[in-house]
């Protein structure tokens, strides 16, 4: 197995991110620094910055209804993480983020190969929130969202147009969104265009998988119906 794959399998990090370690001389096999194209073998030892990493065949799938100020991190350092709130027995890391104010469906797991073809901009996997605005919504500000927003992207220090998306007013003060992109908090950047605050933001489904009546807090295991839709 690939030494990016065998890290990420293990629940220890994404495959994106074992490729950092790698690249950052980071991964030792043997007690030697890993090159950065490597097939694990059956009596390799392989560790992280001296941690030991361990292939498991066990795959974990978790859906969490996050709550505000949980932060969606595996780093113990940081205060109110993600992984410290769920308390699973097993190592888990997050698939994508929320930002700390936003609560809803999030995705948790040991499996690192699901996490780019969920996350990849390019697969154009949905995903939709229920958004609540401080001021009375208009038809226009509802065509204005659904049409693109142009909105600051600090990675490429410029503006970019979000793609066209459906929107559903539900109330005087609340829509609902689906989104296809994962821009960094993208929702409430294409509201502030318009001089709307969101005030609740609350994600309920990512492509086929929904949060249903689970409460703010609590987490399941994914079923089986989910997985193979997952595996689609």
């Amino acid at each position: 197995m690939r030494l990016n794959q065998y890290i990420a399998c293990s629940g220890y990090c994404s495959r994106r991110q074992a490729e950092r370690f790698i690249t950052a001389e980071k991964v030792l096999v043997n007690g030697k620094t890993a090159p950065h194209v490597f097939f694990v073998k059956v009596n390799d030892h392989v560790e992280i910055e001296g941690q030991r990493i361990l292939h498991t065949s066990q795959k974990v799938y978790i859906l969490l209804n996050k709550p505000r100020g949980i932060i969606c991190t595996a780093s113990p350092a940081i205060a109110n993480n993600i992984i410290d709130f769920v308390g699973y027995s097993e190592r888990i890391f997050p698939v994508g983020r929320l930002d700390k104010e936003t609560e809803g469906l999030i995705l948790l797991t040991n499996d690192g190969s699901i996490v780019n073809e969920l996350m990849k901009q390019e697969n154009k996997q949905e995903k939709e929130y229920i958004v609540t605005v401080d001021k009375k919504i208009t038809a226009a500000f509802m065509d204005d969202l659904s049409n693109g927003v142009d909105i600051y992207i600090p990675r490429i220090k410029g503006y970019m147009k979000t793609m066209d998306c459906p929107v559903t007013q539900l109330d005087d003060y609340t829509f609902r969104i689906i989104l296809s992109q994962g821009l960094n908090r993208q929702i409430r950047k294409m509201c502030r265009r318009f001089h709307y605050t969101v005030t609740h933001l609350q994600r309920v489904r990512i492509k086929h998988i929904e949060l249903g009546s689970l409460e703010v807090g609590q987490w399941r295991h994914l079923t089986e119906e989910e997985l193979a839709g997952l595996n689609r």
